[in-house]
């Protein structure tokens, strides 16, 4: 899990742009907010640095103890689902609401013709992540030990994420609006029957 922003990084966050988002600081201070998963930099000219929505999170954060659906950063985090997923805290569908419209408004400002109904590079990057922010946006449920749901893994293959639950057809049409291609395919070892998902390019 990465470390906590330093305070000199958190006040160069604290000082984005309330609009866009973007950056100033140092040339250390950016890229290390970028290994973060903090910030981004705009591939166009002239490459300027912005946040994204985890960069956004932190920066809207109280400044009290995080919450239950929170990294010890404040950084949001995405449930993709499992036995140790918590029970969702009062302040869990707001922060998934404001997450899903942080990852459009990236998605609008990284896409080259600034679409918003497919996939951006930072979801490229960040595959499980991506994939279980869609589903719990569209009101899907994460597996936990004592409730059914989605869980979302990595898999071998290149873009790609398995989706494991009870309902994969929702799963599947949820994902495909949010720009996804999926296909439902049987393990051989196990017989379990799951979705293959990857981001659509076009």
């Amino acid at each position: 899990m990465a470390r906590p922003p330093t305070a000199a990084q958190r006040r160069v966050i604290e000082d984005a742009d309330p609009g866009t988002g973007r950056l100033r600081g140092t040339d250390a201070q950016l890229a290390a907010l970028v290994r973060l998963g903090l910030a981004f930099r705009h591939p166009r000219p002239p490459h300027d640095h912005f946040l994204t929505p985890a960069g956004h999170r932190l920066r809207e954060a109280e400044p009290e103890p995080a919450a239950p659906a929170a990294d010890p950063g404040g950084v949001f985090a995405a449930r993709v689902g499992g036995a140790e997923e918590p029970p969702p805290g009062p302040s869990r569908a707001r922060e998934v609401r404001d997450a899903w419209q942080g990852l459009l408004e990236l998605r609008r400002m990284t896409n080259p013709d600034s679409a918003t109904d497919r996939p951006c590079g930072w979801e490229r990057a960040h595959l499980v992540r991506a994939a279980a922010l869609a589903l719990e946006a569209a009101g899907h449920q994460p597996e936990r030990a004592d409730t059914s749901g989605y869980r979302v893994r990595a898999t071998p293959q290149p873009e790609a994420v398995a989706v494991y639950g009870p309902a994969l057809q929702p799963y599947a049409a949820t994902l495909e609006a949010a720009g996804w291609q999926c296909g439902e395919y049987t393990e051989a070892r196990t017989r379990t029957r799951h979705l293959l998902a990857s981001p659509r390019r076009v």
